[in-house]
């Protein structure tokens, strides 16, 4: 039996009789009930989806070398970002960070608030999206369509605090997906996007692929698969296309992970102002700087190529794994390389697909686009 200490003379509680015990009871009925329903709705939509396609970049048979892209724009919710917010849900529940009734709140350039506003709406609780306010205006619109809110910032570096702010103003959730990104994502397995590339290619020509070219707006993707590829022992290497106006480049090629830069990323969805935490460089082998009008060159010529419109993301990625492709092809080696379609075109239309657009941000793709033109019909990569 738990007694109070006896006092002594003193006054003074005596050390040496039988400690209390301190007991505070914080479980509810109702909330645990919540939490499961929560849990199961969540982990019962990644049941109702089926893996996303892994298609192929049509290249000369004879080069020996196949590109593929992973295509993420099939998700429920048309991007890349569905998985991740998955992971994030079911982290900040499981944590306990995610209450009924109570707002979470992101940071985001779009697609990943796209789809958190998803899992917001099934499992029953607000959302609100703290983006730039160029953010283009049908990606906001999608966020709305799914019951969230917009809190436009005219200042890009700003939605960091902002975000935080608003949690502690509405007793809400900060999902902070720059920090928890990598840290969300089981990377062993379970159906992550790595797992899924080696599972569609066993039955390929090369099912072992020489790269995955990845782009990073948390970094989460680039650890996850990075990761798995050193859990498993591949040979594979990875590579991190970034854009125009992104410190990525910067902070991994220096080793200094407070580089940052002062212009936010053209291309939606990629490119941050810092290092942010869940970008992980050891887990990668190489980045590769690319030119935001190679980016939109690279999406314009997979429309050309299958007949598909997607994000600037897609394009940077895909400008880098051609240039992986002929220093392949220049080597003589063949093998299989793999990048992302990361969300659909018709988010864009008034962007990459606009000439207008083009023309005010002064960006001329025409060098570019005639690049890629040369090498998938010659081979060569012009200098």
């Amino acid at each position: 039996m738990d007694t109070v200490g006896q006092a002594g003379t003193d006054g003074r509680t005596d050390p040496g009789a039988p400690r209390p015990t301190l007991d505070v009871d914080r479980s509810d009925a109702g909330h645990r009930a919540w939490l499961k329903e929560a849990v199961r709705r969540v982990q019962a939509d990644a049941n109702r989806s089926a893996d996303t396609h892994l298609l192929r970049f049509p290249l000369p048979e004879h080069w020996g070398i196949d590109l593929y892209l992973k295509d993420e724009s099939t998700h429920p919710t048309g991007s890349l970002k569905h998985r991740l917010a998955r992971s994030l849900f079911l982290y900040g529940l499981c944590n306990g960070w995610i209450r009924p009734g109570k707002p979470v709140i992101e940071a985001s350039s779009g697609s990943t608030a796209v789809s958190e506003a998803y899992f917001a709406q099934l499992i029953g609780v607000p959302f609100i999206a703290v983006m730039p306010r160029t953010t283009s205006r049908e990606k906001q619109r999608l966020i709305e369509f799914q019951g969230g809110r917009c809190h436009l910032v005219d200042e890009a570096r700003t939605i960091y605090e902002v975000s935080a702010r608003l949690a502690r103003e509405t007793g809400g959730h900060y999902m902070d997906q720059f920090t928890y990104a990598e840290r969300a994502t089981d990377w062993r397995g379970n159906n992550n996007i790595a797992e899924s590339i080696y599972q569609q290619l066993r039955r390929e020509r090369h099912p072992e692929p020489a790269w995955i070219v990845a782009t990073a707006g948390t970094g989460g993707t680039s650890a996850t698969i990075g990761r798995y590829v050193h859990y498993l022992q591949y040979d594979t290497r990875i590579c991190v296309a970034d854009p125009e106006n992104s410190c990525f480049f910067d902070g991994w090629v220096s080793g200094d992970a407070d580089v940052d830069c002062e212009r936010g990323s053209r291309i939606e969805g990629i490119g941050r102002p810092r290092m942010e935490p869940s970008f992980v460089p050891g887990a990668i082998d190489r980045m590769m700087k690319v030119p935001d009008a190679a980016s939109v060159a690279a999406v314009r010529a997979l429309e050309h190529a299958i007949g598909r419109k997607a994000g600037g993301s897609t394009g940077t990625g895909l400008w880098a794994a051609l240039r992986v492709v002929a220093e392949m092809l220049a080597q003589s080696r063949t093998g299989s390389v793999v990048t992302l379609l990361c969300d659909p075109g018709d988010r864009y239309l008034d962007k990459y697909y606009s000439d207008e657009w083009l023309a005010a941000e002064g960006l001329d793709i025409t060098p570019y686009a005639s690049t890629i033109d040369t090498f998938l019909a010659t081979g060569a990569w012009p200098v």
